[in-house]
């Protein structure tokens, strides 16, 4: 069975669409690039707000023309949107063959069989992870899965169930088992990257997990995204500052900077914490680079509200930050609050927020030019542009390229200067050398599974 994967939403479903590739394959599946050479085609829904839910949809319905025009013989749903809406989507999309919600993604390789779609398992362990992007440098490491902070507007819960943190021992060996697929970034993700542990008995907490994959893996970089403020304790900053192979970059969502606010969406921080949580970061580890995202419409949102957050945005000088229109989600608390925001006004509130923060990235970006840091090569150079790559504080695909002056291969490290900044969010950098990074250590200790490299990018 010829099979394609279309990957939609967050990193996390970038994880789980890595193992459901790996299942497959372990089932006598050959995984193909193109949507009309599969025979069958799983899309990993997003159902995090209307826009992804949308896309979600378009993705399924182009799927199933190729059950007319090309040789698909099914197509499944399988992810978040369908955790939430499977029985509407049954009634109104019967050219699906099958839909497994998110907490139902085990039974696909089963539920395959039964069709007789695809045959017994056989060489690749279903717990191998498969790459199916183009940067097979960069991968991501899931270390819990769901959520227990019960913000307002958030559908999270309600698609990915309570959190539950996976144990330690399983974490390093995913990591191990990224490194020997070449692996030279991981960035951790979840939920909440700092509530990892606390439903467990150990107490094994996120600084225990970083010193572990240091410890055990010989990965050059690893990157920690989504962390509450809430979470970030003195153990944590120690780990981050001592350790210079754990990036110097923080992802913190706040969402709002309004007190009134913050309690509406029923957010743990406050404003004042928030401030002594990025004073206390940037104290302890200098030269790190915060990226936030934040919300412009929730319901009852005042002009104050959001005054307050362009003055607190101005104050802090994030490097980035991400910004969304409040829309309301089925079954989360905010749904019931009413959407009193006009569309018009939250559309202007988030040009407002855009057009700020792309002076103070610039001003931030400007503040590096002359550093000397290490550049992981992400493209080498072509006809139309020099080799591009990223600095430390530069994360995958949210936070612009290092445009290079020297090709180097993709995959390496370079050390570079930094020249100037160019479109307010990239760089342009010198190349100094080129870093000699060894590859995976052997690792003795363990029998490894056998393993399946790259097979190329997946979907649409």
């Amino acid at each position: 069975m010829k099979f394609a994967v279309v990957t939609l939403g967050c990193d996390k479903n970038t994880v789980d669409s890595e193992r459901y590739v790996a299942e497959l394959c372990a089932h006598g599946g050959e995984p193909v690039t193109t949507l009309n050479q599969a025979e069958l085609i799983v899309v990993n829904t997003c159902g995090f707000i209307d826009a992804a839910k949308k896309e979600s949809l378009d993705a399924i319905l182009e799927a199933a023309q190729y059950k007319g025009a090309g040789a698909c013989r099914a197509v499944v749903a399988v992810g978040c949107m369908v955790e939430r809406h499977k029985a509407e989507m049954q009634e109104a999309l019967p050219e699906v063959d099958l839909f497994l919600g998110s907490s139902e993604t085990d039974r696909l390789a089963a539920e395959l069989h039964t069709r007789g779609l695809i045959g017994d398992p056989e060489t690749l362990h279903p717990g191998v992870r498969v790459y199916t992007g183009d940067t097979p440098w960069v991968r991501y490491l899931k270390v819990s899965e769901g959520c227990d902070h019960g913000c307002a507007f958030c559908a999270i819960p309600l698609m990915r169930g309570r959190h539950r943190s996976f144990a330690l021992d399983d974490i390093v060996r995913e990591a191990q088992l990224l490194e020997v697929q070449g692996a030279r970034e991981v960035n951790l993700v979840a939920q909440d990257l700092a509530h990892y542990g606390r439903d467990r008995r150990e107490g094994v907490r996120l600084p225990d997990v970083l010193r572990a994959l240091v410890r055990e893996t010989s990965i050059p970089w690893f990157r920690n995204m989504y962390l509450y403020s809430a979470g970030i304790t003195p153990e944590l900053l120690e780990v981050i500052a001592n350790e210079p192979r754990i990036v110097r970059y923080l992802d913190m969502p706040i969402q709002h900077a309004s007190d009134t606010v913050l309690e509406r969406m029923r957010r743990p921080e406050r404003q004042r914490t928030i401030r002594e949580k990025v004073s206390r970061f940037r104290d302890a580890v200098p030269g790190v680079a915060m990226r936030t995202t934040c919300i412009v419409g929730f319901p009852g949102e005042t002009d104050d509200d959001f005054a307050q957050l362009l003055e607190f945005l101005a104050e802090i000088a994030f490097e980035r930050v991400g910004v969304f229109t409040f829309s309301p989600q089925e079954g989360t608390r905010a749904a019931q609050l009413g959407d009193d925001v006009p569309e018009e006004l939250k559309r202007e509130r988030i040009e407002r927020v855009q057009e700020m923060q792309r002076h103070t990235t610039a001003e931030r970006y400007e503040s590096r030019v002359g550093a000397r840091a290490q550049v992981l090569v992400q493209e080498t150079a072509n006809g139309e542009h020099p080799a591009s790559g990223r600095l430390p504080w530069q994360a995958d695909d949210i936070d612009g390229v290092t445009w290079l002056d020297a090709d180097v291969p993709a995959g390496r490290f370079a050390d570079v200067e930094v020249c100037e900044v160019v479109d307010d969010y990239d760089f342009r950098a010198h190349v100094l050398g080129v870093v000699d990074v060894p590859l995976a250590r052997p690792m003795a200790t363990r029998a490894l599974p056998v393993i399946l490299s790259s097979v190329g990018s997946f979907g649409r």
